[in-house]
């Protein structure tokens, strides 16, 4: 061959890339987002869990130190613990999930309760503290 022209197995080489191997890579790219995207929202229930657990934990010995200058056959609400001072101001009058704590006082103790993620009473995901 003489001049500038390619040999024809060299221009045949230097194709471009082909759709199928662009649906190929977004497909991978696809799974891995996918896992990545599971792996957080699993990290952030947990996490909202452990939050909710240390806030009741808070809560609880708010309501104990409350029936110290208060009445004890009365149960306080999350907003008259924040309001008298006995639990500090800014701290969460809900849960994680945006619903109210639930005070259940009999005697001189004391149960926290969350919904948990569904929001309903009574199934596997409420938090309680003290475990019962």
């Amino acid at each position: 061959m003489t001049g500038n022209h390619a040999h024809p197995v060299l221009l045949a080489r230097q194709r471009g890339v082909t759709l199928f191997e662009v649906l190929i890579v977004v497909a991978i790219l696809a799974l891995i987002a996918g896992s990545v995207g599971i792996a957080a929202l699993t990290y952030s229930d947990r996490a909202r869990q452990r939050m909710a657990e240390t806030n009741a934990k808070q809560i609880r010995t708010a309501v104990k130190l409350w029936w110290v200058d208060n009445d004890e056959n009365v149960c306080p609400s999350v907003g008259e613990l924040i309001s008298s001072g006995t639990l500090e101001r800014g701290s969460p009058g809900a849960d994680p999930w945006g619903e109210a704590w639930h005070l259940e006082c009999a005697g001189r103790d004391v149960v926290v309760v969350s919904l948990g993620r569904d929001r309903r009473a009574g199934t596997s995901d409420d938090i309680r503290v003290p475990p019962t």
